[in-house]
């Protein structure tokens, strides 16, 4: 059956567009939800005129999302302090919800935890990369480093010589040996 997505619906389509969908995921999921109506043709005429303001608030949402992942990627990483044996190992596992509240601390703006991706593998202190889906085509990558309760994070760490200016130190190193 044929109905109009009125809010972008992932691995179905974007607000507005007609698409196929089976009955029962109209009639149990998406009517509900109010994410999509039947086409009938008063519908398709409607869809017409209202074209022009869905395009607008799903432009409008796409520029809000950017600007949130431009904020997160600055961030570029971010510490949880948690409780840990010994050997490094986590007394249970970072869930999404903590990093979700730390993140939102972080940037100020509330972050769902269902939209964090690759963070179901730590447990244990380290640093793990994860990615934030903002929207089905806007998502934001940073650093998660999970820290032993209690200790702080550590300095950036900078950059090593180049090969170069390594040989020229030991050069440099050398002359002031065989003038002693």
């Amino acid at each position: 059956m044929k109905v109009i997505l009125q809010q972008t619906v992932q691995k179905l389509g974007n607000a507005g567009d007609v698409v196929e969908a089976s009955p029962g995921y109209f009639r149990n999921f998406l009517e509900p939800r109010n994410l999509a109506h039947l086409a009938t043709t008063g519908t398709l005429k409607k869809r017409e005129e209202d074209l022009a303001v869905i395009k607008k608030k799903a432009e409008a949402a796409h520029q809000v999302s950017v600007g949130q992942s431009e904020k997160i990627i600055a961030l570029g990483r971010i510490h949880l302090n948690m409780k840990a044996g010994d050997t490094g190992k986590l007394y249970g596992k970072v869930t999404t919800k903590e990093i979700a509240l730390a993140l939102q601390k972080a940037v100020g703006f509330e972050i769902d935890k269902r939209s964090i991706r690759n963070a179901d593998e730590i447990g244990a202190l380290g640093s793990y990369p994860i990615i934030v889906k903002l929207t089905p085509d806007v998502q934001a990558e940073l650093t998660v480093e999970v820290l032993q309760e209690g200790q702080l994070p550590s300095a950036p760490v900078e950059k090593a010589p180049k090969a170069a200016e390594v040989e020229e130190n030991a050069d440099d190193n050398a002359d002031d040996a065989e003038k002693a």
